[in-house]
C-alpha cells in the first residue's frame, strides 16, 4: 500500500512540476533573450537531472557502482529510446540541423570522452574534474554564443499563444521553475523510493537496477518535461532538455560522483552497455541532422529499441555475452566482474539489508 501511495505522489509531483517548469523556462527564454534549446539545455536540464545526480552520488559512496554508472548510462539510454520515442509518437519532432551541429558534437564528444576513461574499469578524481570543467566550458561558450548573436529577443505568434499564461514577471518565471525543479525531483526520489523497493524484493541484480528501474524512474523528470513540450509541439523544449540532460549526465554527475570518490565500472556496462548508448546517440544524431527530426515511425522504433534493450537486461545480458543460456535468476550472472572485483548480486545482499 505504502509504495502504491509513493507512486501515486509521485507521478502526481512530476506532472504538475514539470508543466510549471516549462512555463517557467520559456517565460525566462523572452527575458535572457537566449532561444528555448539553451533554457532546455540550462535551466530545464540541470534541474530535471537532479535525481540522477542524488542517486549515483549516494549509490557510489554507498558502494554500488553497478546502481551509480548504471544509472548514468541507463538514464542517457532511456532519454533518447524512451522518452524521444514517446514524444515523437505525441507529435513527430522537427528540428534545425545546422542549428544543432555544435550541441550535437558537444553531445557525441562527451558520450566519446566518459567512455574513453571508463575503459580503464575506474573513474579517478582526476577524471571527474576533468568532465565537470569541460560541461562548464561549454554551458558559458553557449551562453556567450547564443547572447552575441542576439536570438530569440521574442518567441513567434504561436508560441505565445500556448504560453499566454505563462507567468509575465521575471521573479514569477524563476519562482515556476523553482517550484517546478522541486515538484519533479521530489517526485522522482518517491517513485525511485518505490521501484527500488519492489524491485528489491524481487531480488533484481545491481547492475540491472541501475540501467533500467532506476534509470527510468530518475529519467522521470525529463519524460515528464518533454511530453508536456510535445503536446505544445514545442520541438525545440524537448530536444534541448534531452541533449542537456545527456551532456550533463556524463560530464557533471558522473563527473562529480568522481571528484567525490573513484567509482568502478562494472564488466556488464564496459563491454555492452557504454556501446549501447554511444550506439543510441550516433543514431540520434543523424535522425536530426540528417532527417530533421524524428517522425512517428522513427519513435516508434526508438520505443521498440528500448523495450528490446531492457528485456535483454532482464534476461541476463552477461550469461547472453559469454554464450551460457539465460536463467530466471540472471542477478548471478554480473557475480564476480572483474572491473569491481565485487558480486554483482541482489541489491539486498550488497547493502546488508
Amino acid at each position: 500500500m505504502m509504495v502504491a501511495l509513493q507512486f501515486a505522489v509521485g507521478f502526481t509531483l512530476l506532472l504538475f512540476g514539470a508543466e510549471y517548469l516549462v512555463r517557467g523556462a520559456v517565460s525566462l527564454a523572452r527575458r535572457l533573450k537566449v532561444t528555448p534549446m539553451i533554457i532546455g539545455m540550462t535551466i530545464v536540464a540541470y534541474g530535471t537531472t537532479s535525481p540522477e545526480l542524488v542517486v549515483s552520488l549516494q549509490a557510489a559512496v554507498d558502494g554500488l557502482p553497478g546502481i551509480s554508472v548504471g544509472n548514468v548510462v541507463g538514464s542517457n539510454i532511456a532519454n533518447i529510446l524512451l522518452i524521444l520515442g514517446v514524444s515523437a509518437l505525441i507529435y513527430p519532432i522537427v528540428t534545425n540541423g545546422r542549428a544543432l551541429y555544435r550541441d550535437a558534437a558537444m553531445m557525441m564528444g562527451s558520450a566519446l570522452l566518459f567512455t574513453a576513461l571508463a575503459y580503464s574499469g575506474r573513474i579517478e578524481r582526476w577524471q571527474g574534474m576533468l568532465m565537470v570543467a569541460m560541461l562548464i566550458a561549454f554551458s558559458i561558450y553557449a551562453f556567450a554564443i547564443e547572447r552575441r548573436k542576439g536570438r530569440a529577443a521574442a518567441l513567434s505568434e504561436d508560441l505565445a499563444q500556448e504560453f499566454k499564461d505563462a507567468p509575465q514577471a521575471t521573479w514569477l518565471a524563476v519562482l515556476s521553475v523553482v517550484g517546478g525543479v522541486v515538484a519533479v525531483v521530489t517526485g522522482a526520489r518517491l517513485l525511485v523510493s518505490a521501484a527500488v523497493a519492489a524491485a528489491t524484493t524481487l531480488g533484481v541484480g545491481e547492475e540491472v537496477i541501475g540501467l533500467t528501474i532506476v534509470a527510468v524512474g530518475t529519467s522521470l523528470p525529463e519524460f515528464a518535461t518533454a511530453v508536456v513540450a510535445a503536446f505544445r509541439r514545442h520541438s525545440e523544449v524537448a530536444v534541448g532538455n534531452i541533449m542537456g540532460a545527456g551532456m550533463y549526465n556524463l560530464l557533471a554527475i558522473m563527473g562529480l560522483v568522481g571528484s567525490v570518490t573513484p567509482v568502478d565500472v562494472p564488466r556488464q556496462i564496459l563491454v555492452f552497455d557504454l556501446w549501447c548508448m554511444l550506439a543510441v546517440t550516433a543514431m540520434l544524431l543523424m535522425f536530426l541532422l540528417l532527417r530533421g527530426g524524428l517522425s512517428r515511425p522513427a519513435g516508434a522504433l526508438f520505443l521498440s529499441g528500448f523495450v528490446a534493450y531492457t528485456v535483454l537486461q532482464y534476461y541476463g545480458v552477461e550469461r547472453v555475452l559469454a554464450g551460457r543460456p539465460a536463467l530466471a535468476g540472471a542477478t548471478d550472472a554480473q557475480a564476480g566482474s572483474p572491473a569491481t572485483g565485487q558480486a554483482g548480486g541482489p541489491l539486498t545482499e550488497r547493502t546488508g539489508q
